[in-house]
């Protein structure tokens, strides 16, 4: 129940600004001129991320999209609020925005996994 509430909110949280913008009234799209989200693909499997480091331009809205191919595990973002859950392998994809500002922004598995739980790291490097 949980993780399904969890995925509704990020649902909710991807279309609120998608239709909070002014809108065309003859088409009903929105005109804010905002860029498309980088698609990030990430997946997490016995410790490790892959990829575990991520190079992106500076103010580039992100969607980072997350899968498991074993067992649940976190993703949280260091010095963020993002911190969610990703389900086990074969029951579905967890996703949230992200748009980082200049600098390195470490990521790491935020749900005990096992023994290697630790050294399961990663980085994202947003340049100008």
């Amino acid at each position: 129940m949980v993780v399904l509430m969890r995925y509704a909110l990020t649902v909710f949280a991807l279309l609120v600004p998608a239709l909070s913008g002014p809108a065309d009234v003859a088409s009903g799209f929105s005109r804010t001129g905002a860029q498309e989200p980088q698609v990030i693909e990430i997946t997490a499997e016995r410790f490790s991320f892959n990829p575990s480091e991520i190079r992106v331009k500076a103010g580039m809205p992100l969607e980072i999209r997350l899968t498991s191919e074993d067992t649940m595990h976190g993703f949280h973002i260091l010095g963020t609020d993002i911190d969610l859950e990703l389900p086990k392998r074969g029951r579905g994809v967890a996703s949230v925005m992200f748009q980082p500002t200049a600098g390195r922004y470490t990521f790491e598995c935020s749900r005990l996994c096992g023994a290697g739980h630790a050294f399961m790291r990663g980085v994202i490097i947003a340049t100008e």
